[in-house]
């Protein structure tokens, strides 16, 4: 049995026992081994991994340059902005959509996505190459199908890829915008024609002139370039002129050819617009494009550094909307006594494709301003198209097309004089541009005026060919008999609806309300179409 023994004791049998050679014989070989055994450890540990005893010299941290931390964030920015964009087509799609009739809806998703698949290939092979590599003061001639390109895009420091998909986003909205005011008898081929023409083509050549690294608008003034006299560039920052402006005037060339829609009957001839089939689609899509906006103005910054630049550009982005939208409400109440869910709409978008120009230049007290009269400007727009008797479904005219002229005047008028140039490490404000209101005089407006007018005109004549060209074909406008039937059905064998019952309302000439009552400022009775619907 064991004998529970007290300290003391312990201690008084360990004297006794070291005072036995044996005992002191067995204790000296116990320390010895154990003692041997926990230097034999160290030895392997200092071995194996002379870490942990402090053997192994570290090396000294990596010396990270500023290129090393800024390029990736910027290159981060901009993929974001850029999936922000590539989201309006969303936006884009379901506007379209809800604005048309319901017999030409399934039309309108197929051209959306198409449009965007061929968009993306085009700009591969050789939109971006057109647009932005280097060449002459036209076109530029370098970088097909993205062969040789660098690892970043020029100065910026950015990926090169992450460039060419944020201006593919870009590229994918004009193109999107031509289709709005096309809507109901384009035929299907004609449709990815005159799309394979305006993505590969008309929008990356025009866009050069201003965007590329030496377009001659964006060096017009400069010794020895185009039109010295004026003093200064062409400035447009995220696209009221290459991106909305080509779209619209592309879209006003398509409509003109096109003719109005079987059954249009425009109110000086005693009719008014067609319905737009499901305005809730219209009205989520135009929110969900202001959305993509964000992506769309700040991003053109290029540059996570600027966060001051961001941040007003995103702010006057959004002051330009609200102030638009407000005013096309108001206006619009003026003309039918109603409150127009469709011109509000159309009044915001107005407000952000005005603002795409001057937003990194302006104040937001600016921005407000020019949004207002943006506002009514689409207005007017759209009351205009209507006494020409043109047949715009949706608006593309007004809004992108004539408030992105007013857009980009607006930079002369509106510059406060503040603001330069963004840059990746930082802004430079060395050279502010300042407009006619902040006593800048009329130098930028001028700049502005020539580069706008140079652009429009020569978009609307080459799609005016082009245009012409389908049409003569037989290419461009669907048959009378499929345009009856309803593209849905004449062209994709589908209708959007298919177990829904779809009124007179959806016939080819749908049905128009009285003049205090309708939609777009309509004024109009009911109208049936020659094919008895």
């Amino acid at each position: 049995m064991n004998e529970n023994l007290t300290m003391s004791r312990k201690l008084s049998r360990l004297s006794a026992r070291l005072r036995e050679p044996e005992w002191r014989r067995y204790g000296a070989l116990l320390v010895t081994g154990k003692f041997t055994a926990i230097a034999l450890l160290l030895v392997a540990f200092a071995f194996l991994n002379p870490d942990l005893v402090g053997y192994r010299a570290f090396a000294a941290d990596p010396q990270l340059k500023g290129n090393d931390i800024v390029n990736p964030l910027n290159t981060v920015w901009t993929l974001v902005a850029a999936f922000l964009v590539f989201g309006m087509q969303v936006g884009f799609t379901m506007l379209e959509a809800g604005f048309c009739r319901s017999r030409e809806t399934v039309n309108v998703l197929m051209e959306c996505i198409v449009d965007t698949c061929l968009c993306g290939l085009l700009f591969y092979a050789w939109g971006f190459a057109f647009m932005f590599s280097h060449g002459n003061g036209f076109i530029g001639l370098n970088w097909f199908f993205l062969q040789g390109a660098p690892a970043t895009y020029e100065t910026t420091g950015i990926a090169f890829l992450a460039v060419w998909l944020f201006q593919f986003a870009f590229a994918d909205t004009c193109s999107t915008i031509t289709s709005g005011a096309m809507i109901g008898r384009t035929g299907w081929i004609g449709d990815l024609l005159y799309s394979f023409v305006v993505s590969g083509f008309i929008y990356p050549i025009i866009g050069h002139w201003t965007w590329g690294p030496d377009g001659f608008l964006a060096t017009m003034g400069a010794k020895d370039m185009f039109l010295p006299w004026v003093g200064t560039g062409f400035h447009d920052f995220a696209g009221s002129t290459v991106v909305h402006s080509i779209g619209g005037f592309i879209a006003l060339a398509g409509a003109i050819v096109l003719g109005p829609r079987i059954g249009r009957k425009f109110k000086r001839d005693g009719g008014g617009p067609m319905l737009p089939h499901d305005l809730t689609i219209a009205a989520s899509g135009g929110l969900l494009l202001w959305f993509g906006w964000y992506g769309f103005n700040p991003g053109s910054t290029l540059s996570a550094m600027d966060f001051i630049g961001i941040g007003r550009v995103a702010a006057n982005t959004t002051l330009a909307a609200c102030s638009a939208g407000l005013v096309a409400m108001f206006v619009s109440y003026g003309m039918s006594k109603k409150w127009d869910v469709s011109f509000t709409i159309n009044g915001f978008l107005a407000g952000l494709v005005a603002i795409t120009c001057p937003c990194y230049w302006v104040s937001p007290l600016g921005a407000v301003l020019l949004g207002a009269v943006a506002g009514g400007v689409v207005v007017a727009g759209v009351e205009l198209l209507e006494y020409l008797r043109i047949d715009d479904p949706i608006g593309a005219v007004p809004v992108h097309g004539i408030c992105g002229i007013w857009g980009t005047i607006s930079l002369g008028l509106f510059a406060s004089g503040e603001f330069g140039a963004t840059g990746p490490f930082a802004p430079d404000n060395s050279a502010p541009l300042k407009g006619l209101f902040y006593g800048g005089g009329t130098q930028l407006l001028v700049a502005q005026i020539i580069g706008s007018v140079i652009t429009v005109v020569a978009t609307f004549v080459v799609a005016m060919v082009v245009m012409y060209a389908l049409n003569a074909a037989g290419l461009l406008r669907v048959s009378r008999e499929g345009e009856i039937e309803g593209l849905d059905l004449h062209e994709h064998g589908i209708s959007a609806y298919p177990e829904y019952v779809i009124s007179s309302l959806g016939g080819p000439a749908a049905t128009t309300l009285p003049a205090d009552r309708g939609p777009l400022g309509s004024h109009a009775r009911l109208n049936l179409s020659e094919s008895g619907d």
